[in-house]
């Protein structure tokens, strides 16, 4: 027993020692060269870590150790700032790629079962021979349907490396059929939609700032100017952003020569002054901007550029307040992080990063509770951050763009029927239910007027109710339909039109005419 007493007093001492002498060379180092030695040049963390590992009562995860620390550090810093491991560095690439590797469909999951909503043309699932409208039962050999299986973990097995082979079982018409499929590259695409709207005016909806947006910008604009467009509504509403040359390229095809499109400038990072060439091609298109409280970075770099050069009007709400510019670096692991370097600024002045802090996280919602998604007035403003437009015209710092003309959230609609279809997304479940058993006739439909003739002599509003009442035992009195089918056939036309060969085109030409904001930038 004294033997035992002997040898843990004895390593008592050894680790008080070797702590002790540690803080001794600490001291000294100090003396020399400063009290922040050990933080300034991170050794502190260093000498923590290295501690753990060596004295920690059990076995410990370096790497995850490490992760940890890193993030902790990271989140010191600002929002933006994010450590990203392997995976999650994967995802955040793919998102904003022109392409990744997969097989090449478009799918909801209406009802805990992935419904195929789009081939993607010349890709690899239109090459095995899948159709809209296709139920997938299984990957590989992991049953998919009916088992709860969440959205991205679908998503994940069904991508892969080019040139593998994934197997899906789906149901057609009441059939199981498999399919081999050789996954490949798959492009992605960033305009949602781009059509006119009438005779003179183009709708285009720009979902992000990908490494192709500039180059689709390109193709779709020609197209619409062949067909008349002399006017565009540019919808940014939900689009958080991407990459600040694609940004910088789209503004530049609508300002003239010499005029700033935005500056950055950071502690370790002059100023930089990006500057239109002159050689844009759409500088007389009439320009009108749609943003929400959801349209970010590179969007907001657009709508303020085109504001301050008094280029374009701005419709909507006061938009996110990202104004800080990330830099990658990645890590030899496959992990990697996103570094705020610099503020960008609007040709203005304005730095239209919110303030962050604890409530970051929660700014969007404290605008609704405040009332400024509904009321103008609601806006906090910063008088202190006032600039001066081209033209004279004052905008304001601060946190966001705040809209030209301001289009309040619409709270009209929210009956209790309407709420509970919501709920239980009735409506697009009925739209997979209505292709399923109109498919031959949807899939005939080849222009917009074919398809407004077919949706006019549907009766879905009829079938819809039926749906309703029977699947999701949801009841409607006429007068509460009276008050909600002005927005809910609209959406249900568009999901129903949107299983048509016209795709996502012919889902926003039926719904934007109860869009009030593109109403109101059709009236400008």
């Amino acid at each position: 027993m004294k033997t035992r007493t002997h040898i843990l007093i004895i390593a008592l001492l050894s680790i008080a020692l070797g702590v002790a002498a540690t803080l001794l060379v600490l001291q000294i180092r100090e003396r020399q060269v400063g009290k922040n030695w050990q933080y300034g040049q991170w050794r502190k963390l260093a000498l923590i870590l290295d501690q753990v590992e060596k004295n920690y009562v059990d076995t410990i995860d370096i790497k995850a150790m490490t992760d940890a620390a890193v993030t902790a550090a990271l989140e010191k810093l600002d929002p933006h700032s994010v450590y990203l491991p392997p995976v999650e560095l994967k995802a955040s690439n793919e998102d904003l790629a022109s392409n990744f590797e997969g097989i090449g469909i478009q799918f909801n999951v209406p009802n805990d079962t992935a419904v195929v909503l789009q081939v993607i043309a010349g890709g690899p699932s239109e090459k095995a021979g899948l159709l809209t409208g296709d139920r997938i039962l299984q990957v590989d050999d992991k049953t998919i349907a009916g088992t709860k299986t969440p959205q991205d973990s679908m998503v994940r097995r069904m991508r892969g490396t080019s040139g593998t082979k994934v197997r899906l079982l789906v149901e057609r018409s009441g059939e199981k059929i498999p399919f081999d499929i050789t996954r490949g590259k798959i492009p992605l695409h960033s305009i949602d939609a781009a059509f006119m709207l009438n005779d003179t005016t183009a709708y285009l909806k720009l979902s992000k700032f990908s490494m192709s947006t500039y180059k689709e910008f390109v193709q779709a604009a020609a197209d619409l100017r062949n067909q008349g467009m002399k006017k565009l509504i540019f919808d940014v509403r939900g689009n958080t952003g991407g990459y600040l040359d694609q940004a910088y390229h789209l503004c530049n095809e609508f300002l003239g020569q010499g005029d700033l499109i935005v500056y950055m400038e950071g502690l370790h990072r002059k100023r930089e002054d990006l500057l239109a060439d002159g050689r844009g091609r759409y500088q007389d298109v009439r320009l009108v901007i749609l943003q929400d409280e959801h349209s970010a970075s590179s969007s907001e770099i657009f709508a303020g550029a085109m504001q301050d050069n008094d280029r374009a009007t701005i419709l909507g709400v006061r938009s996110f307040g990202k104004g800080l510019v990330q830099e990658p670096i990645d890590f030899t692991d496959g992990s990697g992080m996103r570094l705020t370097v610099a503020r960008f600024h609007t040709p203005s002045g304005r730095c239209i990063q919110k303030p962050y802090g604890e409530r970051y996280a929660y700014d969007i919602y404290e605008r609704y509770s405040t009332g400024e998604m509904t009321t103008a007035d609601s806006i906090k403003i910063d008088q202190e951050q006032a600039y001066l437009t081209k033209s004279g015209r004052t905008v304001y710092g601060g946190g966001g763009i705040i809209p030209d003309v301001f289009i309040p959230v619409d709270t009209t609609r929210a009956t209790k029927f309407y709420l509970d279809c919501n709920k239980k997304a009735t409506q697009v479940r009925f739209a997979s239910y209505w292709f399923d058993t109109h498919k031959a006739e949807i899939n005939r439909l080849q222009s917009y007027s074919e398809l407004e003739a077919y949706i006019r002599g549907a009766r879905l509003e009829r079938a819809f109710l039926s749906f309703a009442e029977s699947r999701d035992r949801l009841k409607c009195t006429e007068a509460e339909w009276d008050k909600t089918k002005v927005y809910l056939m609209p959406q249900i036309n568009a999901l129903v039109g949107r299983y048509s060969p016209l795709g996502e085109n012919a889902f926003y030409r039926l719904y934007l005419p109860i869009d009030k904001t593109v109403q109101k930038a059709l009236a400008l």
